[in-house]
């Protein structure tokens, strides 16, 4: 199967939607997916401050878009230096298991690779064995020892607020 891998543009929200929406299918998480086509095209503009950024796979011969990759600057304290926070990695049932996956993951490696990041960081659902069987294939390693947290709706507004009581 051949495709290509390309920088996605604001005109590419409404592909990445319908990808997001797939993937959120995929992680049994549809009933919180509300992806916004405007708001990511706004995003992914060359001037937004944040900016995201996101490669598209595209079948060759269709042009159709078959995997996603989305990623944002992540910092490192302890290492005083920007890296890449890997947000999603998608690519379509019927196209796994074809390199779609592992190119679009090499392609964000060397991104980060040509800004001078030392790290790559993302996270996976903890029941997603293949997905994890392919990280650990690459030499990626699982962060047992970190909890990721979230704050967010009424407690992230709660804490936002003036007076922040818990």
């Amino acid at each position: 199967m051949s495709f290509t891998i390309r920088p996605a543009t604001p005109d590419d929200a409404d592909t990445l939607v319908r990808l997001i929406n797939a993937l959120a299918a995929y992680e049994r998480l549809a009933h919180a997916s509300r992806p916004e086509a405007e708001r990511l095209r706004a995003h992914l503009a060359a001037d937004a401050q944040p900016r995201v950024e996101a490669l598209l796979a595209e079948e060759a011969g269709t042009g159709r878009a078959i995997g996603f990759a989305l990623v944002f600057p992540a910092y490192s304290t302890f290492l005083t230096n920007w890296g890449l926070y890997l947000e999603d990695l998608y690519v379509e049932p019927d196209y796994r298991g074809r390199g779609v996956g592992f190119a679009l993951l090499q392609r964000v490696a060397r991104l980060a690779v040509e800004r001078g990041a030392q790290r790559l960081d993302w996270a996976v659902l903890d029941w997603n064995e293949p997905a994890l069987a392919f990280y650990r294939r690459i030499g990626a390693r699982p962060m047992d020892d970190w909890t990721t947290m979230r704050l967010s709706g009424d407690a992230l507004t709660r804490l936002g607020s003036a007076d922040g009581a818990p």
